[in-house]
């Protein structure tokens, strides 16, 4: 079967180890599906697994990507559930977490095979393309938005970075949940973007706020770290579900305990999360933000668009 694999890591040149060719069929196993994928959207997760973060040698090639929707052997339309291992379905109590693309094949691929808890019905409401932006990016902004963040209509929120798949979900989500959205972006167009998808107000990168936000989103890392710390008031919550940026050079701990701000991670979120957000989105007109549909065998110039940080919204593949 197609499907756009890591052969090789390399941390400089990510897209120097990408392949798209022919891989095995997925195994069969007990209580886990083999989906035919009709849409699978990219991540940095892909990029991260490409220089070699989280995918260790021994493992290649592995199939990369992690959200995928399609259809079930039964006829079903199904979104998957990439996080593995978290409740023990399909691969045992004891194996830890991980994403699909980490330890087993991932979803840019004609078909993927995941343990049957993981998969979602797919809401006739939504496409097939539009259903694969969600797992990751759209269950992570729902995740740092009401629970790990608190956020609660009336609330300020800062996103930080306009044009992610994260970032768009948050403003659409947040919009519609009567929050006051504050975005940054480094360009115009991005910020223009946010605003036409309910963010209250944009800024340019870096800029100083006009007044403090009560939690901030934080997915860019190293760029954005210190304005993120800065604009949330005392007391208030800095969410963290990335780094694209990279690591934060100085974590400014005496501002952290000084102004006792909390700082909570996210990963992704879990399955009933997942199935909560589709719910959402079928009863509401939001719909997730697709930069481009390409087909599988253009999977370079995707993840190269990703890198360079050009999309706004999210890249889509369809085999």
């Amino acid at each position: 079967m197609l499907a756009a694999y890591a052969a090789a890591t390399d941390p400089d040149d990510p897209l120097d180890g990408l392949v798209v060719g022919d891989r095995p069929e997925p195994e069969a196993r007990e209580h886990w599906t083999t989906v035919e994928v009709r849409a699978a959207s990219l991540n940095h997760h892909d990029l991260w697994s490409l220089r070699g973060v989280g995918l260790p040698a021994d493992r290649l090639p592995m199939i990369l990507g992690t959200d995928a929707a399609g259809v079930a052997p039964d006829g079903s339309e199904v979104v998957v559930h990439g996080v593995i291992g978290a409740d023990g379905h399909g691969v045992g109590p004891t194996e830890r977490r991980s994403l699909l693309s980490e330890r087993y094949p991932g979803t840019l691929a004609e078909r993927v095979a995941v343990p049957t808890h993981n998969l979602v019905p797919k809401p006739p409401e939504l496409t097939f393309v539009e259903a694969a932006c969600v797992p990751t990016a759209w269950l992570t902004a729902y995740r740092m938005l009401f629970m790990a963040g608190g956020a609660a209509p009336g609330d300020r929120v800062l996103v930080q970075g306009a044009g992610g798949g994260v970032a768009t979900a948050a403003v659409a989500l947040g919009a519609a949940a009567g929050l006051e959205v504050w975005v940054t972006s480094r360009t115009a167009a991005k910020r223009a973007g946010a605003a036409r998808l309910g963010a209250a107000a944009t800024f340019e990168h870096g800029t100083r706020l006009p007044a403090p936000v009560d939690v901030v989103l934080e997915t860019v890392g190293r760029a954005t770290w210190t304005h993120s710390l800065r604009s949330v008031r005392p007391g208030g919550t800095v969410v963290v579900a990335g780094a694209t940026s990279g690591d934060a050079t100085a974590a400014e701990l005496s501002r952290v305990f000084f102004h006792e701000i909390r700082v909570q991670g996210v990963t992704m979120g879990s399955r009933d999360d997942l199935a909560a957000v589709l719910r959402f989105l079928a009863r509401s007109e939001v719909r997730p933000v697709v930069d481009r549909v390409l087909p599988l065998a253009r999977a370079r110039d995707g993840l190269a668009r990703l890198a360079a940080g050009d999309q706004f919204g999210k890249v889509v593949l369809t085999p």
